[in-house]
């Protein structure tokens, strides 16, 4: 190499960022388990996944909690799962992240108690705690409480963390969700942006820190984001989010010493744009979407976990999760990029794409700021629907081609796949003993602690919340009462109450452009007119926990396109519910999407439910991440058909439930 081109390099090469797998499931001893053999394998941080009732504030006997235990991550209900998260495994030396929103400052209370008691010393522990609820309201669906409380919960956290745990980082802001919900790059960073002004001013206004500690703040704030597979973009969309950081904190904050406003990211890069088709094209697509946040050394991610290439096909194997990792240590340690000063500085393309971003957040970021900030953008249901008509476009482009997916839209003639040829034995599979051993093991926690002890921590934890108190001391003592996490959220929701975020359907767009729609709308019309009905109805339920409801709405959406009256009353519903709602409503056609895996708890469920009233006549569709084996199994148990991720069509989708309505009404 020349003298020029070595001139060129860095002194010393960079250290690489934190490498994550996330990982979580069945129990906590079998997840200890997972991450001691990734921390072998060279992992160098931890990302815990927690199971839905974790993330929403119930305990594994809870009505909503059956068939979601330990499915997609781990279940803490109380001091002891926690204990045995982390057997052996040295809080003070790990960087901890955890996915964690609504029951932030419940779950932290756990891993802090168990840190002291490891002698670890809080000051020392470094992590993360997830705690942006801001976005649960729009895409994730694990919100408990409505926005106002929700926010003095994260900020009574950041309060806390400042004074006992200053390497820890708070809250996590995550436009990682928003992209999955539909968020062109210049809504991820506008929208973004606007939740953690909000976090900052609830944290300002809560009088718990003073303003010249505001810094120090700002400098723990990091955020959670998505990377697709148009890299150059992405490279351009996490510069101007530093752009536009270090022009909030020290405007707006007056946060004046620049290393405290470096805009500090972690990473996930996109899962759900990975395909059930051709599943083997994944790994190209989760190498070209690491680029996107490593390749630009001033916008590099602090931290990286990668999905593994078989997440669309359900939960993956250590394996799998052990190639994910591999990914990233050819990067970092065989490639020369960390040798390098950034390669994009100076670039005309690179600056232009960066302004326009810039330039489009800036105007998205004022408009939330107009509405009253970001709580108000989500109740009155502005962020839900600017999200929803979002993802109809991008599913519109899709569908008509104009945006490629190699062995979805494209290039859909394929070998047969050997890593898919086990079948079923190509995902992880969770064994159903599991959520008996958990319910076995919350009823044993309780009968043996002290019931005044936890009556009395819980009582003072709904006193505090009455007021204006920093809710972590009481939490903290109801850790240590042996208080369960159901019982916790449950407190809680006795004093906020819960909530119900808007749907965003009503500012839902159809594909004006889409020509096969029309024939479609024509079928509607006449099979109404055959049954004597106005319209057919559609009830479209989410059953159990899960709260990725993006499909759901855009199912919805496109059948309000075509003509149906749709129904459809939000996340988390009881198969009770959904039941009572079909019949109320007196729908032709129930559909229910189940992300989470529990689609042969909560399909049966209702299927069940709909026999016991009566109405076993009433056709039901089921749309989800669900193997070859278990569809066989929901359609011979009464399901009419089943809808995977490689049905993208939602136009071919809506004209088939036609046809289930028909065929069940014997109408030819």
């Amino acid at each position: 190499m020349d003298e020029k081109a070595s001139a060129s390099r860095l002194p010393e090469r960079d250290r690489p960022w934190v490498m994550r797998t996330y990982a979580g499931h069945s129990s906590a001893a079998a997840t200890n388990a997972l991450f001691r053999r990734n921390l072998a394998k060279g992992q160098t941080g931890l990302s815990v996944a927690f199971d839905l009732p974790t993330q929403t504030g119930y305990d594994p006997d809870h009505e909503l909690a059956s068939g979601e235990v330990g499915r997609v991550g781990v279940p803490v209900a109380h001091l002891g799962d926690m204990r045995a998260l982390f057997d052996g495994i040295p809080l003070a030396e790990m960087n901890t992240s955890m996915t964690i929103n609504a029951p932030a400052m419940w779950l932290l209370a756990l891993y802090g108690t168990v840190g002291l008691e490891q002698d670890a010393e809080l000051a020392r522990c470094a992590g993360t705690t997830q705690n942006d609820i801001i976005k649960e309201y729009l895409s994730r669906g694990t919100y408990i409480f409505p926005p106002a409380a929700s926010l003095r919960l994260t900020a009574d956290v950041v309060a806390y963390t400042l004074r006992e745990m200053p390497r820890w980082n708070p809250v996590n802001i995550c436009s990682y969700h928003l992209q999955e919900a539909g968020a062109t790059p210049v809504q991820e960073v506008g929208f973004a942006l606007a939740t953690a002004v909000a976090v900052l001013d609830a944290v300002r206004d809560s009088g718990q820190v003073p303003a010249e500690r505001m810094g120090d703040v700002v400098q723990r704030i990091s955020f959670f984001v998505n990377a697709g597979v148009r890299f150059v973009e992405e490279i351009a969309k996490m510069r101007a989010f530093g752009v536009l950081w270090d022009e909030i904190t020290r405007d707006r904050y007056g946060v004046t010493e620049a290393k405290q406003r470096r805009f500090r990211y972690g990473v996930q890069v996109n899962s759900l744009g990975l395909t059930e088709a051709q599943p083997e094209n994944n790994i190209q697509r989760i190498v070209l979407e690491m680029l996107g946040v490593t390749m630009s050394r001033d916008a590099r991610a602090r931290a990286v976990q990668l999905p593994a290439w078989n997440e669309a096909l359900g939960l993956p194997r250590p394996w799998d999760q052990q190639w994910s990792l591999r990914m990233q240590q050819v990067l970092a340690y065989e490639s020369d990029l960390l040798e390098y000063p950034d390669i994009f500085a100076g670039s005309h393309v690179m600056t232009a794409l960066v302004d326009d971003v810039v330039a489009g957040a800036r105007v998205e970021l004022d408009k939330v700021l107009e509405l009253g900030g970001v709580v108000a953008a989500v109740e009155t249901g502005y962020l839900k629907s600017a999200l929803v008509a979002s993802l109809a476009e991008r599913r519109r482009r899709m569908e008509s081609g104009a945006d490629v997916v190699v062995g979805v839209n494209r290039y859909v003639e394929t070998e047969p796949s050997p890593l898919t040829a086990a079948g079923a034995e190509a995902v992880e599979q969770v064994d159903p003993a599991v959520e008996a051993a958990a319910v076995d093991g919350v009823r044993r926690w309780r009968a043996e602690r002290d019931d005044a002890a936890v009556d009395a921590a819980l009582a003072q934890l709904r006193a505090d919340a009455a007021t204006t108190t920093n809710l972590m001391p009481a939490t903290l003592a109801c850790v240590r009462a042996g208080v369960t996490t159901g019982e916790w959220a449950g407190a809680l929701r006795q004093v906020f109450g819960e909530y119900r975020a808007p749907t965003g359907l009503a500012g839902g767009v159809g594909t004006g452009g889409d020509p096969g729609l029309v024939a479609v709308r024509e079928r509607v019309t006449a099979t109404a007119r055959e049954l004597g009905s106005g319209r057919l109805r559609l009830l479209v339920g989410k059953p159990g926990l899960d709260g990725h409801s993006n499909g759901a709405e855009q199912i919805a959406v496109r059948a309000r396109d075509a003509g149906f009256e749709v129904v459809y009353q939000g996340i988390r519903l009881t198969a009770g519910q959904i039941v009572a709602a079909a019949i109320q409503e007196d729908v032709d056609l129930v559909g229910l999407s189940v992300l989470s895996g529990s689609h042969l708890a909560a399909v049966p469920a209702v299927l069940d439910g709909l026999r016991a009233a009566g109405r076993a006549d009433l056709p039901v569709v089921v749309g989800g991440i669900i193997p070859a084996g278990d569809a066989e199994a929901l359609r011979a148990a009464g399901v009419a058909r089943v809808f995977t991720p490689k049905d993208f069509a939602l136009t071919t989708i809506i004209d088939d439930l036609v046809t289930v309505i028909r065929e069940t009404n014997s109408l030819p």
